[in-house]
C-alpha cells in the first residue's frame, strides 16, 4: 500500500469531512493538520512534526494523550462490557461513577443522568427544570436566563441560552427567547471598581429581572467563574454566592454549566466550590472522561429527583439516547477520577499554575496586551490591535503562526488563552511561555 503523507490525508479530509466550528473555505489559507498519533501533551502528524496541545483539544484532555492508566482501564473494560442499554439495565462503571461524583459534592447533588456531549447535558438540565416546576404545579415557569456573552452549546435549547451572535443569529427563528443579564466579567470594571464591585453591579440586573419575572422563570444558567467561549471572561466567586441567594429567594433554579470549568480547571474540582454553593443542576462533560470518549451528565438534588418519582409515567423524565451511560466512557471517567486521587492533582496543579504564570509573565507585562488573567489552569490575555481589519484576522493569523511554532492554540477573537493538560514538565512550560510570546509578537508585527 502506498504511504500516505499528511498532504494526502488532508486532501482526503477536505473532500469528505465537514469540520466543526469552521468556515470550510478558510482551509484554502489556514492549514488543516492530519494527526497520526499523540503522546502526553503532544500531537504528531504523519511526517513526525509535533504540536504542543496547549488547549487540551478543545478543553477535554486532562492527563495527556494515550495516558497509560486510562488506556489500561479501557482495555480491561473492553474484555468485559462495551455497552448495554441503561433503560431497564445497569452496570458497574455507571454505578461507581455516579456514586463517586455524588460523593465529590458531599452528596448535595447526585442522581446522575447521562448523555454524550455538553450541549445535551444543558438540554437535560433545562428540560428537568421546566418539568420539575410543572410537576410541582408551577407550569407558568417556562423562561430561562443567561449571562451576556454566554455559550452553552449548539443544540436548539442550548443555543437559546447562548449569547454569541456568530453561533446563534442564523438559527434565531428556531429558538425560544431567553433573558440576557449583565455579565460579571471583571474586565467590565470602571476606574476604582474591584471584581467584587462588578459582581454586585451585575447582580442588580438579575435582581431587577427576578422581581419582575420570577414567577415565570424556571432557571438561570451560568458557567461558574469563567465564561469560556466569550473570551475567558473571569469573575469573582462572590457572584455565585449572591446569585444562589437570589435564586432561592425568588424560587428560580440555578444551573451550573461546569462542562469546561469543572474537573479541576479552575483550581477546585468543581468551580462552584470556590463560592461554597451548590446549584440545583450541575452539568459536566469534556474533561470528565479524560478526553477519551464522549460523555456528559447532569447531577441534581434529591428534591428535584423526587418531584419526578411517581406512578404516573407522564411525571417521569423520559429523555434518552441510545448510548446513555456507556460503559467504556464511564470506565474512562473512573480512571480519570482515580488519577485525581492517586496523584493529588489539585494540589499539584497549584504548583503547575504558578510556574505557568511565571513563564507567561512577559506577556502579562507586554505593551500590546491587557487584562492578563488566570484562574486555576486557565490563562488568558487580550491583544491590543487598533486596526479593525487586522483585529478581525487576528485569530486565524495567530493559529497559523502557532502551528508553525509547534503549538496548538486557537484564540477567541483577540483573546489568546492557554488551557493545557495537567502533565506539562519544566521544559514544556518554558517552551510554551517563550513560543506564545514569539508567536504573539510576530502576529502583532504582521510578519
Amino acid at each position: 500500500m502506498k504511504h500516505q503523507t499528511s498532504s494526502d490525508w488532508i486532501a482526503r479530509s477536505l473532500r469528505s469531512v465537514w469540520h466543526p466550528c469552521t468556515q470550510m473555505q478558510h482551509h484554502e489559507e489556514v492549514p488543516l493538520i492530519a494527526v497520526q498519533r499523540a503522546k502526553g501533551p503532544w500531537l504528531y502528524d504523519h511526517e513526525g512534526k509535533r504540536y504542543l496541545d496547549a488547549i487540551s483539544s478543545w478543553w477535554v484532555n486532562l492527563f495527556g494523550h494515550a495516558n497509560p492508566r486510562i488506556n489500561a482501564a479501557l482495555k480491561e473494560q473492553l474484555d468485559t462490557l462495551e455497552h448495554a442499554m441503561l433503560a431497564g439495565f445497569t452496570h458497574e462503571p455507571v454505578i461507581e461513577l455516579s456514586e463517586q461524583l455524588a460523593a465529590l459534592t458531599g452528596h448535595a447533588l447526585g442522581h446522575a443522568f447521562y448523555a454524550s456531549d455538553g450541549a445535551s447535558a444543558v438540554e437535560i438540565a433545562m428540560k428537568m427544570s421546566f418539568h420539575a416546576w410543572r410537576n410541582a404545579g408551577f407550569s407558568d415557569k417556562q423562561e430561562f436566563v443567561c449571562l451576556q456573552g454566554s455559550y452553552h452549546g449548539e443544540t436548539i435549547g442550548a443555543l437559546s441560552v447562548t449569547d454569541v451572535p456568530l453561533f446563534k443569529d442564523a438559527y434565531g427563528p428556531l429558538l425560544r427567547a431567553a433573558h440576557v443579564v449583565a455579565s460579571p466579567d471583571a474586565r467590565n470594571a470602571v476606574e476604582g471598581e474591584s471584581s467584587q464591585d462588578v459582581a454586585r453591579r451585575a447582580l442588580k440586573d438579575v435582581e431587577r429581572l427576578f422581581e419582575e419575572r420570577g414567577n415565570k422563570i424556571a432557571a438561570m444558567i451560568v458557567e461558574p467563574l469563567v465564561q469560556c467561549a466569550t473570551g475567558m471572561a473571569m469573575y469573582d466567586p462572590l457572584y455565585l454566592e449572591l446569585l444562589r441567594e437570589l435564586c432561592d429567594r425568588h424560587h428560580v433554579h440555578l444551573i451550573a454549566d461546569e462542562i469546561a470549568v469543572g474537573c479541576g480547571r479552575t483550581g477546585t474540582f468543581f468551580a462552584c466550590e470556590q463560592a461554597a454553593i451548590w446549584p440545583d443542576f450541575l452539568c459536566l462533560s469534556k474533561g470528565i472522561s479524560g478526553g477519551y470518549l464522549p460523555l456528559s451528565l447532569v447531577l441534581t438534588t434529591d428534591a428535584i429527583y423526587q418531584s419526578f418519582y411517581s406512578e404516573d409515567i407522564t411525571r417521569g423524565f423520559l429523555h434518552s439516547h441510545s448510548y446513555t451511560g456507556n460503559a467504556l466512557a464511564c470506565r474512562a471517567a473512573l480512571a480519570t477520577l482515580q488519577i485525581f486521587r492517586d496523584d493529588d492533582v489539585l494540589n499539584r496543579n497549584r504548583e503547575l499554575a504558578t510556574k505557568l504564570t511565571i513563564a507567561m509573565a512577559p506577556l502579562a507585562e507586554h505593551e500590546r496586551t491587557h487584562h492578563f488573567r488566570q484562574r486555576g489552569m486557565i490563562f488568558a490575555f487580550d491583544a491590543i490591535e487598533p486596526d479593525p481589519a487586522r483585529a478581525a484576522a487576528f485569530a486565524r493569523r495567530f493559529f497559523t503562526s502557532a502551528v508553525e511554532n509547534e503549538l496548538l492554540l486557537r484564540p477567541i477573537g483577540r483573546t489568546v488563552y492557554v488551557m493545557p493538560p495537567y502533565v506539562l514538565d519544566e521544559e514544556e512550560i518554558e517552551l510554551l511561555g517563550v513560543r506564545v510570546k514569539s508567536v504573539f509578537e510576530s502576529v502583532i508585527a504582521g510578519s
